[in-house]
């Protein structure tokens, strides 16, 4: 078995305390480039995305690695997630720690009316 990255050990241990945690509830996930912040919100029960935002869609749209284009992400992502009738989500940030662009997504996203 080969050894786990320090970035694939740290996100499997979040997923694994968040499927504990998550009682049903859709995931907030979040993956993070050198130019690009993606949002997604999964429904993990039926297996599909429920909403989803990043940097390259049009309505959050802006430059592409800073923390105002994450809190565009964010806010855009709150936003499809009410039309989906989703409000209450747990926030999985994969491997990447909570700071910078991630947090700023995670604010905005709070702002626009999700709970985690």
């Amino acid at each position: 078995m080969a050894k786990l990255s320090l970035f694939e050990r740290r996100r499997r241990r979040v997923r694994t305390a968040l499927k504990a945690r998550a009682f049903g509830r859709p995931r907030l996930s979040v993956h993070r480039s050198g130019r690009h912040i993606y949002a997604q919100i999964i429904d993990d029960a039926a297996g599909r995305t429920v909403a989803s935002a990043s940097t390259l869609t049009k309505g959050s749209k802006g430059p592409g690695a800073t923390t105002e284009a994450a809190a565009k992400v964010g806010a855009a992502l709150a936003e499809a997630a009410k039309k989906a009738g989703v409000t209450t989500v747990v926030f999985d940030r994969g491997g990447f720690l909570f700071h910078g662009r991630v947090k700023a997504l995670a604010d905005a996203a709070r702002a626009g009316g999700l709970e985690f």
